[in-house]
């Protein structure tokens, strides 16, 4: 059997102020070829030349990144505000439409970061640009040196910050085995109210929202918003989360293959 092909979505950016492209880390790209076994094929997260119906007909499942720019709060009709840019509509709408397309035809779907804040405003949810503002939230955003620059350290800037509280019983806490872990943080805007279907399955310790599931989904649909993609070669959370993301497009390719 061929191995399986994973749609790795790509964000937009600007190099040099002028040439418009877009980009996928590297990171993502060998943690599905790594751990989930499978072949990463970017594609651009822009819906007008990427039709959903093709990619969905070339893949065996989808990784949703994490990325600089913010949902647009629009999505979730709250005004957009110049302090939470910068922003990329055209991935919004590719990766909003995609979500639902994945749960409806079974498609397995991993969400990272952006991609689980993604996943909640697919279903209605709503998020905040800040969670650190909201009463009792710690900063989650990633360290910093004391001029503000972002630490040049990526183990610093990638480290364990704080533990995650697993729902009993839920996914999570039966593909690891265990319901506690602990896991990076790198965001700001994080979710504020969950949206229909999607199951709050990890809970950080001052309350925000950080593992998360779609209900009565018919593949894999799960969304963690800490980094998994930078370590699962070594941290076994994320490695269990890649090779179980793995296991469902190896089922979804073979199940195709006997249809």
């Amino acid at each position: 059997m061929r191995k399986p092909v994973v749609g790795v979505i790509g964000s937009a950016h600007l190099i040099n102020d002028r040439h418009n492209v877009q980009i996928v880390g590297q990171r993502n790209l060998r943690a599905v070829a790594e751990v989930a076994g499978a072949l990463p094929l970017m594609f651009a997260g822009t819906p007008d030349i990427t039709d959903i119906d093709a990619l969905l007909g070339a893949v065996d499942g989808i990784l949703l990144t994490g990325a600089r720019a913010n949902v647009h709060p629009s999505c979730f009709g709250v005004e957009p505000d110049a302090r939470h840019e910068p922003y990329d509509p055209d991935r919004d709408a590719m990766a909003l439409a995609l979500i639902e397309a994945c749960v409806e035809r079974g498609v397995p779907l991993f969400g990272i970061c952006r991609g689980l804040q993604e996943m909640n405003v697919a279903f209605g949810g709503s998020l905040h640009p800040e969670i650190r503002e909201l009463p009792g939230r710690m900063n989650h955003r990633m360290p910093r040196l004391a001029n503000g620059e972002i630490h040049p350290d990526p183990q610093v800037v990638f480290a364990d910050r704080h533990e995650v509280r697993l729902a009993p019983q839920g996914e999570f806490a039966r593909l690891l085995g265990c319901d506690t872990i602990r896991v990076n943080s790198l965001h700001g805007q994080g979710i504020l109210e969950p949206g229909r279907r999607i199951v709050v399955e990890g809970v950080a310790e001052d309350g925000t929202i950080e593992a998360i599931r779609i209900a009565d989904a018919r593949s894999f649909a799960l969304g963690v918003q800490w980094h998994a993609e930078y370590d699962p070669q070594r941290n076994p959370v994320n490695r269990t989360l890649f090779e179980a993301f793995g296991a469902a497009l190896r089922d979804r390719r073979a199940g195709g293959a006997m249809e």
